[in-house]
């Protein structure tokens, strides 16, 4: 590998958020510490009776069936309770490295979505690793993604608007959805959005070498969450493109991507050699690299101007795809 240079500094007010929050560097992630970090909510998560509070949606939980033999799960659903259209879905995964965070973690943003454009939204609770290793957590996505269009009609929404969306694991879990869709024979998927998604187990590329020990998620805990996922395997020869969708040989046939990560974060090469693949590969996909974007800064930082812009971007984005 050649020689790694200094990180891109953080945006300025990136920067002043992230000392705001007293994130002097990235957490300690560990057997003994995943305990305590899954106590203290970093992603946000609103409660079922928030969710209900201002009845712009219809929230139910369902509980459906796993895969084969596996437990059943949980589905958050929320329909916009005053719809002016027809009703596409937005399928989630949540972020959290693999090892923490819900079905309701996260999901501000996509709620914004949902009442914009008509969208339900279900948020998928899968296992989280260590507890559950591969194919635990993908085959939950799967399973829920399953049932959701097979249900479309009584979600109450048009199978021909199905788009899969994740953050970070998430958006490495919603790749990996798009991937095993399209081997797998569906369902048909309009289109998919990676939010600085966790794609590549192999942790060795020059930002991840280069963002050591700073931000929010860094080289060491991104081991931790591929170790938890993939135990001594991470990084070895036989990894599933279900699991680290950066190991797929083919990228072709998959829905329209959008993919966005910071500069000043892990998962950046990752991500833009995801989506350089996929064009190369004669897919479509849109790529924004965020200047001095740390990990999740949209999330941790929502004031911030570089959030407003990630947010009007995917907003944009999502105009474009359903209303062609």
């Amino acid at each position: 590998m050649p020689t790694i240079l200094p990180p891109p500094p953080f945006d300025l007010e990136l920067g002043a958020a992230l000392s705001a929050l007293g994130a002097g560097g990235p957490a300690t992630f560990n057997d003994d510490t995943i305990a305590r970090i899954r106590s203290l909510e970093l992603i946000p998560a609103p409660s079922l009776d928030q969710l209900r509070s201002d009845r712009r949606f219809r929230v139910e939980e369902r509980v459906v069936p796993g895969l084969g033999d596996d437990p059943a799960i949980t589905l958050l659903i929320c329909t916009p309770a005053a719809p002016t259209g027809v009703l596409g879905c937005v399928y989630y995964a949540h972020g959290g490295g693999m090892v923490f965070g819900d079905r309701r973690s996260g999901i501000a943003e996509l709620l914004d979505w949902a009442e914009r454009f008509n969208l339900v939204l279900v948020s998928v609770e899968y296992r989280l690793a260590p507890e559950t290793r591969h194919p635990g957590p993908i085959d939950d996505c799967y399973a829920g993604l399953q049932w959701t269009a097979a249900h479309a009609a009584e979600l109450g929404f048009d199978t021909d608007r199905l788009i899969v969306a994740g953050s970070s694991a998430g958006g490495g879990l919603a790749a990996a959805l798009a991937l095993r869709a399209r081997d797998q024979g569906g369902p048909a998927l309009l289109g998919q959005i990676l939010m600085s998604p966790m794609l590549d187990d192999r942790n060795d590329s020059p930002s991840a070498v280069q963002m050591t020990g700073r931000g929010i998620w860094d080289r060491g805990a991104n081991e931790y969450g591929w170790t938890s996922l993939l135990g001594k395997s991470w990084g070895g020869t036989e990894i599933s493109p279900y699991a680290a969708p950066a190991r797929a040989v083919d990228l072709s046939g998959l829905p329209p991507a959008l993919l966005d990560v910071g500069s000043a974060e892990t998962f950046r090469d990752e991500g833009i050699a995801y989506v350089s693949r996929i064009w190369q590969a004669g897919g479509v996909a849109e790529l924004h690299v965020w200047p001095g974007g740390f990990h999740g800064f949209d999330g941790l930082a929502p004031g911030a101007r570089l959030s407003h812009d990630a947010r009007e971007i995917r907003l944009r984005w999502l105009h474009r795809l359903l209303n062609n």
